[in-house]
């Protein structure tokens, strides 16, 4: 009712020559539709429940920290990754990840070392190592 008034007062021109009932009406009746059309064109509004579905702040970062040392272990020598993944991810102990590889305890230990290194650096470069 207060936007038809104010349309009228606005537009004081639009009320001469016509019947300013009609008018009046009209525009009341076209203000509803209008409103009617456009809370049907936007999607309906969500509550709280669809905030509980997205995951924490800390979340996202162990996520995204995750995806950059995938990266980084993928940016390492074929090599130095397997040992790294046998002896680190897997859990396996230097003898059991010689016999998985197939090399010599000795070269697991030096690999291993040689891989922290190169992966220290890659993720130095992704800005993630202190």
């Amino acid at each position: 009712m207060q936007e038809t008034l104010l349309r009228a007062w606005r537009h004081p021109d639009a009320l001469t020559g016509r019947p300013i009932r009609a008018w009046l009406f009209t525009v009341a009746r076209n203000l509803v539709v209008d409103q009617h059309r456009a809370r049907k064109s936007r999607p309906p509004e969500t509550g709280d429940e669809a905030l509980a579905v997205l995951p924490a702040d800390d979340e996202l970062e162990r996520a995204v920290e995750s995806w950059a040392v995938a990266e980084a272990l993928a940016a390492l020598r074929p090599e130095h990754r397997e040992v790294l993944l046998e002896v680190y991810y897997r859990g396996r102990s230097v003898k059991e990840a010689s016999a998985t590889l197939g090399i010599p305890p000795g070269t697991v230990k030096s690999r291993t070392y040689y891989a922290l290194r190169a992966l220290r650096l890659a993720l130095e470069e992704r800005g993630l190592a202190p």
